[in-house]
């Protein structure tokens, strides 16, 4: 029994489905699947039940699950020890990073990271993708974590995290009785979007698929963050398409609805100039991972 197998299982137990594991795991999805059924075999257990359309843990795979976190969990603990024993790291890490990093588990990282490496200063900047990319080239970040977009071939990229958009409404709107939405539900509505030059790859895919759909957004209002997008629908000013992880921002006044028919995906990648190696900055970075992997999964 091998972590890496134990993390592909963990992976499709909280999803419950090879396709999002498969993502969540930067891998395709046959090698997924092979590896699972070696796993299986190797064991001499079936861990999921499978049919044409749903994925179920058997009563051994829920066993196991609880028991694979466990010993996931140890295995960090003693590579963080093994590590924290071994390194003389020390200085200032500057990082950059995109607002919805903050529910990415950025901030357990840096807790985490300061804890084991008191000689290190982390230092966050919140910043656009566009101003990573500068401050990367002028040397003035270590790190960043950005949107999807054209790097140039000084900068280097690496993917993080990737989910689906879904669809944030006021708690009270009618769209919100709804379990799923079509895109095409939205056609009469306001929408409040980000400027283009924000995040243009992703200001261009949600236009498209409202296009796709057979409209045109109406955008009566746009806001650079996040936070502000979100408050402005808890106000009844509009609707948005917002990443899944925004989700986890408690409001009895928002409603967030997978969106059926869309294609929209949002991701993160791990930024920094290309053909240098940092340590203090490699290890940072294997810290965001390990706090990106201990979220819960979110449903939709």
């Amino acid at each position: 029994m091998e972590l890496r197998q134990l993390r592909y299982f963990v992976a499709v137990a909280e999803e419950l489905h090879f396709g999002r594991a498969a993502k969540r795991l930067f891998i395709s999805q046959p090698a997924l699947s092979f590896d699972i059924r070696k796993f299986e075999e190797s064991l001499g257990v079936q861990l999921f039940s499978r049919t044409n359309k749903t994925v179920a843990l058997t009563n051994a795979g829920e066993v196991l699950l609880g028991e694979a976190r466990r010993l996931l969990l140890q295995a960090a603990e003693a590579e963080r020890l093994t590590v924290r024993s071994a390194s003389g790291l020390a200085g200032r890490l500057r990082i950059g990073f995109v607002h919805s990093m903050l529910y990415r588990g950025l901030p357990d990282a840096v807790r985490r990271f300061e804890a084991d490496y008191p000689g290190v200063e982390v230092v966050l900047s919140e910043m656009n993708t566009h101003a990573q990319v500068q401050a990367i080239q002028r040397g003035q970040i270590d790190l960043g974590y950005a949107h999807w977009g054209h790097f140039p071939p000084e900068v280097e990229s690496a993917p993080v995290y990737a989910e689906p958009f879904v669809c944030c409404l006021p708690a009270a709107h009618p769209l919100a009785r709804r379990r799923q939405l079509a895109v095409a539900a939205l056609a009469a509505e306001p929408f409040i979007l980000f400027p283009r030059d924000a995040a243009p790859h992703y200001h261009d895919l949600i236009i498209a698929q409202c296009v796709n759909a057979g409209f045109s957004p109406l955008i009566r209002h746009e806001a650079r963050l996040w936070q502000t997008i979100l408050s402005m629908v808890e106000f009844g000013m509009g609707i948005a398409l917002v990443p899944r992880v925004l989700q986890q921002v408690k409001s009895d006044r928002l409603a967030f609805r997978p969106l059926k028919d869309a294609s929209l995906e949002s991701r993160t990648l791990a930024l920094k100039r290309s053909g240098t190696a940092e340590p203090v900055a490699l290890r940072f970075a294997d810290y965001v991972r390990a706090s990106i992997d201990a979220l819960p999964a979110l449903a939709g």
